[in-house]
């Protein structure tokens, strides 16, 4: 679909409906890989738990900025620590997620960049900076169908039809 705004066109993938997917937030992914991660055991257990074989699989996504926030921590010596990546080691670990069978990737939407400017100040509480790329989360999740699912508390500010709050025990 191509987009006429002012002098400029954008494309963007067509909306795609994913009733049934799980947008995880950056957080469940890096508990996920690190094994000594306090959540590990939990983000193991809520993957396996969707991609579990049989009649039902609940698709998990990534987006760009899980990606892109997943490799950058991956390198990070301060936070994986003994297991610190190498950018081509965290891309891999990266790629080797994205082939599981029922993990995939959900584009960027115009319409949730227009979900997130509705929601700048709502409710009389201005957006804390802080939570900008969790509200970037949330717009895309609510506008592409998906669950957001994180161990982050800060979610519920928003008003997803969908969400999952994780917990470590």
């Amino acid at each position: 679909m191509t987009v006429a705004s002012g002098n400029w066109r954008v494309s963007e993938a067509p909306a795609v409906w994913n009733p049934g997917g799980d947008l995880p937030d950056l957080n469940v992914w890096l508990a996920l890989l690190g094994r000594r991660h306090p959540f590990h055991e939990r983000a193991r257990q809520y993957v396996e738990e969707s991609l579990a074989t049989g009649e039902r699989i609940v698709p998990l996504y990534f987006c760009r900025a899980t990606m892109l926030g997943l490799i950058r921590l991956l390198c990070q010596p301060k936070v994986m620590g003994d297991a610190v990546q190498t950018l081509p080691g965290a891309h891999a670990l990266y790629r080797q997620l994205r082939d599981t069978a029922g993990v995939g990737f959900q584009h960027d939407l115009e319409s949730a960049d227009i979900l997130l400017a509705s929601w700048l100040g709502t409710a009389g509480k201005p957006l804390p900076s802080r939570l900008w790329t969790d509200a970037w989360l949330a717009a895309l999740a609510e506008s592409s169908g998906l669950r957001l699912v994180s161990f982050d508390r800060d979610f519920r500010r928003f008003p997803l039809a969908r969400s999952l709050l994780l917990t470590a025990s």
